[in-house]
């Protein structure tokens, strides 16, 4: 069954919270740079009237030392009628504010005497630049002027402005290509952040996509991937990985399910089959001993199966980190010898040669019950598959963990000259229920050597397996430095 999932607002998409991003931060930026130029463009307008004004005093005070005040009235007239008197005035005054000669006034006459510029002036000696909005005149471009409080002679000061009209054209003129273009910055933004962020994410669509057809029956769709090695790239990596661990993740549970019913149904069959024994041999009611064997074949086949079940349970809450494994001082040395010696006679019934070589006194934290299960696995297998006139043999040493130098480690090696595994095979072995092919014909339920894992790993250790010299194969069980001591 396919997914059809709501396709999602597009107000509410990444690509539109992208597009909004990258339009409000080039729109930002637009404007900052508008902003700068707009400084610099006035600061320039700006220099280039106070630059005028100081001009037009240096005339006067050229003009006064000449021909004196007289000279400086006619110049003040002849000034203003040639620039136009409404773009530029001049008034000649004394300190104290008193006017004493002007040029033709009549437009900028409500322009008034700014008493804090003459202070200004008197206190620091040098001019003094101020703009004004006139008064009473109509909205338009000469709306402001740049004012000049100066010295032209001793004790004679000239108040000058100038009417802004350059500064208002550019004004005007920044307002329209400001407005003009802050919309095309806009639109253009908001297209090609749409256009990016569309190609920036169609590998996340892709991935969508993909995991959209995906389905129980259907794990083989990948995503396709480019090979730039960029962000999206290693998510489609990523993605296709995971997807073939849940390949194989599904595999392996089909397997284990088909594995699990084989072996549930083999020993339910036989305890079907004893009791359609009895009930079919019912010629010999009184026969108490037919009924005992059923009885005992019947325990038999359940302790198997529970056995079984029990196996997985460890197994499943050690892997989920759910074991309650009792860790406490126990003497591995003689566990060891224990099973060993246990294992003894069963070796020397097949004609097996059994040795080993464990040393005194090397005591582990550990878990002694499940520790022991996991370690007799090993020798039961090792027995069980090396055919007569074979050996196995048994060894443990204490070594300088790899880890620390200061920290040891435990070795025990199991090594057999049975029919040994491929090298294909020597991880799949710890799997639950794989069994090799040289196994297939002996008893067995692929649980063994899964649990043997599972149980060291829990003790911080590990087991792997290779190839004994002598041909076969051989176990290495490691505990790690943290759970051992030597005395």
């Amino acid at each position: 069954m396919s997914l059809n999932p709501r396709v999602p607002d597009f107000f509410k998409t990444i690509a539109f919270r992208l597009t909004v991003w990258y339009a409000g931060i080039f729109s930002v930026s637009s404007c900052v740079v508008f902003g700068l130029f707009y400084f610099l463009a006035a600061q320039t307008i700006m220099d280039q009237i106070d630059q005028e004004l100081q001009d037009k005093a240096g005339f006067f005070s050229t003009v006064i030392r000449r021909n004196g005040i007289i000279g400086a009235q006619n110049l003040a007239v002849i000034e203003a009628q040639a620039a136009g008197e409404k773009l530029i005035f001049f008034r000649l005054l004394y300190p104290t504010g008193e006017v004493f000669a002007t040029s033709h006034m009549s437009y900028w006459k409500d322009v008034s005497i700014d008493r804090a510029s003459i202070d200004r002036l008197m206190h620091k000696r040098v001019p003094v630049f101020t703009t004004i909005r006139v008064p009473e005149v109509p909205e338009r471009q000469t709306q402001k002027a740049r004012i000049m409080y100066t010295f032209v002679a001793h004790n004679v000061i000239l108040q000058t402005g100038l009417a802004m009209e350059a500064y208002a054209r550019f004004i005007s003129g920044f307002q329209k290509i400001f407005s003009i273009s802050f919309g095309f910055v806009i639109l253009f933004s908001a297209v090609s952040g749409l256009f990016l962020a569309r190609q920036a994410l169609a590998g996340v669509t892709a991935i969508t996509r993909t995991a959209n057809t995906i389905t129980g029956s259907n794990l083989d769709l990948r995503v396709p991937e480019t090979g730039s090695q960029d962000e999206l790239d290693l998510l489609a990596v990523t993605f296709n990985g995971m997807l073939d661990r849940i390949s194989d993740l599904v595999k392996s549970i089909r397997e284990m399910s088909d594995n699990i019913a084989h072996d549930l149904k083999s020993p339910l069959t036989r305890i079907r089959g004893f009791a359609e024994l009895a009930l079919i041999d019912q010629d010999k009611p009184d026969d108490v001993e037919a009924y005992r064997a059923m009885a005992a074949n019947t325990i038999e086949e359940s302790d198997r199966l529970l056995a079984m079940i029990n196996t997985m349970l460890v197994i499943s809450r050690a892997e989920a980190g759910e074991s309650d494994f009792k860790i406490a001082p126990m003497d591995l040395s003689e566990m060891i010898r224990d099973a060993c010696e246990l294992f003894v006679p069963v070796a020397e019934d097949k004609d097996i040669c059994f040795t080993y070589e464990v040393p005194e006194g090397v005591e582990v934290e550990a878990d002694a019950p499940m520790l022991q299960r996991a370690f007799s696995n090993l020798i039961d297998n090792a027995v069980k598959y090396t055919p007569s006139g074979g050996s196995v043999q048994v060894a443990m040493e204490v070594r300088p963990a790899a880890e620390r130098e200061d920290g040891q480690e435990v070795f025990i090696r199991v090594a057999d000259t049975g029919p040994g595994i491929p090298p294909g095979a020597r991880e799949k072995i710890f799997e639950r229920f794989f069994r090799a092919e040289s196994s297939r014909t002996s008893p067995g339920t692929g649980l063994g050597l899964s649990l043997a894992r599972t149980i060291i790993r829990q003790h911080g250790g590990d087991i792997t397996v290779g190839e004994s010299r002598g041909g076969g194969s051989v176990f290495s069980m490691r505990l790690p430095f943290g759970n051992c001591r030597n005395n």
